[in-house]
């Protein structure tokens, strides 16, 4: 199970980094929790590769930076359908 683990936190850093994507989009892609992709990243990642956890850190709190202007935006486009 430890091995499952491991491969998964390294897929999902693989993933936020060529995607530039968000911890949400990341969860849905791989069928798991929000939590849980950011404690692959922020935790177990850096202990199997430090390097990768720390590019995947950096599109991450890019997004975190960004969020309250991608939030605004969604709620603009909602009530111009409306």
């Amino acid at each position: 199970m430890k091995g499952y683990i491991e491969e998964r936190a390294v897929e999902i850093a693989n993933y936020i980094i060529e995607k530039n994507a968000t911890v949400r989009q990341t969860a849905k892609a791989f069928g798991v929790s929000k939590s849980t992709v950011h404690k692959d990243v922020t935790e177990r990642l850096i202990q199997i590769n430090p390097a990768l956890a720390s590019q995947a850190r950096k599109v991450l709190d890019i997004n975190k930076s960004e969020r309250h202007i991608r939030g605004g935006m969604a709620t603009k486009e909602k009530y111009l359908h409306q």
